[in-house]
């Protein structure tokens, strides 16, 4: 699992509270839901996923509003 740190990703961070990652493409959105909230220390409350033109899995992680996603990409240095 990897960070993204493309202009849209940073968008939905500042407006939409959400964290995009590369992940494993044989995860599903209850693992990735399970690593994120044990890697961070944060509560997820949606994880949409797709597969990229170039066979990766995206999954755009939602967090709860008690938690900032701007925080957590600072520690992961997107910001």
């Amino acid at each position: 699992m990897r960070p993204v740190s493309s202009e849209k990703a940073i968008l939905l961070i500042e407006r939409m509270n959400t964290l995009t990652f590369i992940v494993a493409r044989s995860a599903n959105k209850k693992q990735i839901k399970e690593a994120i909230e044990t890697l961070y220390g944060v509560k997820v409350v949606s994880v949409r996923t797709l597969i990229t033109r170039s066979g990766e899995k995206k999954a755009y992680v939602r967090l709860s509003d008690e938690y900032k996603a701007s925080d957590v990409a600072t520690k992961l240095g997107l910001l």
